[in-house]
């Protein structure tokens, strides 16, 4: 049967699970939804109650037209065709293998939840941060709502030289009068409010040349009122800059020229913070005050060494010490094993040929790897974390047509047998019945509704565009999902 032939009235519709509600699960819905002639039935799950992902919870608080995309996402959640289920994580409320019974096809769209490691000792000390998890704190994520990161140091370094990076490092560094007309969270404003910090220090592996950030994101730090930005201008020297560069390599070695023109420390002496660029740096070990906090990091200074065709940096052994008493790790996400579900440890990544999940074993290379019927996956958990949000919308509609091709296998006639759901309304029962059973608390759309009016009017009283409900017991309870039991044991 082909998709064509599912979409005629004679068939009931083809049933796709989403497990993930940020913007590469959206996407595969608008993908599937504005497939031609397509009879389709969506169901999104997600673990928080709150949808959106990436652009609730990753998104800088400062960065507000980002955000707007979520009026995208909205509209096709709007659609009459596509059910949201919050609240509901794989592995906890519904397995894998239920949800492979329950739709013709599941679609993985879970991103990336963790970091890389920097790999070096006192990694872990008091005071050395994933920036994973400090961006998800400052965003309001409901799984660092009790989490603290006290500014109260004076200087802190930053290693990575990414996006990620810069928003970090812009945020240590702005006035937090600024941060208060966003939507960064109550408990996060106030500690900027209180912030000691004076320094930023950014470490880079490479050279200028070779900065993963956009030109827009390095830009901003310039802007900044009352923040110098710092660069050596030897570190500009390095003949090879002046090769052939792309567009995006040569606005940022334009705007790190201006920033070296500037000159150390501000000239009126007005500057209250400075962001330092150490470019071919490595940070190679956290220092302990004694007792399990950060006092120093030790720095590597590297040279750029060709291999395999690619400037890559090699130690030279000469090491120095920078006096930060804070660092934060950015050097990448990296997404985690959903249960029952293949993983590449290595890669990090859900093991699939072209967005088609395939089984798993050490040393199988990716052709000889099966594929597991009727499951996909889209966005960074497919190809790794790489590229912006908006990169998302092809790799998603790659994948949603090798779900279309595939569909004339498994999808059958009405009636055919196998355990398969005759009518969408009946399939649909059958999810939200087994979710009752379990006392899952799920939030619809009208649910998620309810949280962002309620979100909006308590921003509105303060100036912002939202604040944000940040534990998951409250935004249940702002849906109206929460049972009066639970209400009245959380009060």
């Amino acid at each position: 049967m082909t998709p064509s032939q599912i979409g005629s009235d004679q068939h009931r519709p083809l049933r796709v699970a989403v497990v993930g509600a940020g913007p590469s699960g959206f996407y595969a819905v608008a993908a599937l939804l504005d497939a031609p002639d397509l009879h389709v039935s969506i169901d999104v799950f997600d673990r928080l109650p709150a949808p959106f992902g990436l652009v609730r919870y990753g998104v800088a608080p400062d960065h507000e037209k980002i955000k707007r995309v979520d009026r995208v996402f909205d509209k096709t959640a709007r659609d009459p065709r596509v059910r949201y289920y919050g609240n509901v994580a794989l592995g906890r409320d519904v397995s894998r293998r239920e949800l492979l019974d329950l739709y013709d096809a599941v679609i993985y769209a879970v991103g990336a939840q963790s970091d890389r490691r920097l790999g070096i000792p006192g990694e872990d000390l008091d005071g050395s941060w994933s920036s994973t998890e400090f961006v998800a704190w400052y965003n309001g994520h409901p799984d660092f709502a009790a989490a603290e990161y006290p500014l109260s140091h004076r200087q802190v370094a930053v290693v990575g030289i990414g996006n990620v990076a810069m928003d970090c490092a812009r945020l240590l560094a702005r006035p937090a009068e600024d941060l208060a007309s966003t939507d960064i969270s109550d408990t996060a404003l106030e500690v900027f409010r209180d912030s000691r910090v004076e320094d930023v220090h950014i470490l880079a592996r490479r050279g200028p040349a070779q900065a993963a950030c956009t030109p827009s994101e390095l830009k901003e730090l310039g802007e900044l009122d009352g923040v110098d930005v710092i660069v050596d201008p030897a570190a500009l020297d390095d003949p090879e800059m002046a090769g052939e560069a792309d567009r995006q390599t040569k606005k940022n070695l334009d705007l790190f020229r201006e920033f070296a023109e500037g000159g150390e420390g501000d000239a009126d002496g007005e500057a209250r913070r400075r962001i330092h660029f150490h470019f071919l740096a490595s940070p190679v070990e956290v220092l302990d005050d004694g007792d399990g906090r950060v006092e120093g990091l030790v720095v590597e200074d590297n040279e750029l060494v060709e291999r395999d065709g690619r400037l890559r940096p090699e130690g030279t052994g000469r090491r120095r010490e920078l006096p930060v008493s804070a660092v934060i790790r950015a050097i990448g996400y990296r997404s985690v094993p959903l249960p029952d579900v293949p993983f590449d440890e290595a890669w990090g990544i859900i093991p699939n040929r072209d967005g088609r999940v395939t089984t798993w074993r050490d040393g199988t290379r990716e052709e000889e790897a099966p594929v597991q019927p009727r499951e996909y996956v889209v966005g960074w958990a497919k190809r790794g974390p790489s590229g912006l949000i908006g990169t998302n919308k092809a790799d998603s509609n790659d994948t949603v047509e090798r779900l279309l091709e595939d569909a004339g296998e498994w999808v059958h006639d009405e009636g055919a047998g196998d355990g398969e759901v005759a009518r969408d309304e009946e399939g649909r029962a059958a999810i939200e019945e087994l979710l009752r059973q379990r006392g899952v608390p799920w939030v619809d759309y009208a649910g998620w509704q309810a949280i962002e009016k309620l979100e909006t009017e308590r921003g509105a009283e303060s100036g912002r565009p939202r604040a944000k409900i940040c534990r998951v017991d409250e935004l249940l309870e702002a849906s109206g999902t929460l049972p009066a039991a639970a209400r009245a044991e959380s009060a």
